[in-house]
């Protein structure tokens, strides 16, 4: 099972504050200890919002606003792609994972789509080409 594990963003990320030498050394260690377990498949911290844009979509048309976005708590700092095989163990890593933020912060642990999720409305050939891109990604 693949999970999207989630920085929340918190006011000093979203000012732009960076983390200590030992929340660096901490954050190192632990994806380290991931990487080993055969966990980390990727991740990375993410720049506040200010530097970020979004794309309003309806129908044809789209609208770019410019960052910031103002609801802190729905925001991301950082992201891991795991693979795990369960969400238990997903809960049990995240556990284990040093406090991201210098004060109260969140994770949100999220399971990504599998094929099989998608029942009839995968076809034979949408899936040749899912499996194409994926083998792509793979070697790159």
């Amino acid at each position: 099972m693949r999970v999207m594990v989630l920085v929340k963003a918190t006011p000093d990320s979203e000012a732009g504050k960076m983390p200590s030498t030992a929340m660096l050394e901490a954050m190192t260690k632990y994806n380290e200890e991931l990487l080993r377990a055969g966990i980390l498949l990727g991740g990375d911290g993410l720049h506040p919002s200010s530097k970020g844009k979004r794309v309003a979509f309806e129908g044809v048309n789209r609208t770019v606003m410019d960052g910031p976005f103002t609801e802190t708590r729905e925001l991301l700092a950082g992201f891991w792609l795991w693979q795990v095989k369960d969400m238990d163990e997903a809960v049990a890593w995240v556990r284990r994972c040093p406090n991201p933020m210098p004060g109260p912060s969140e994770i949100e642990i999220r399971p990504l789509f599998e094929a099989a999720d998608f029942g009839d409305a995968l076809t034979p050939e949408v899936a040749a080409a899912e499996e194409r891109m994926a083998r792509q990604l793979g070697s790159s």
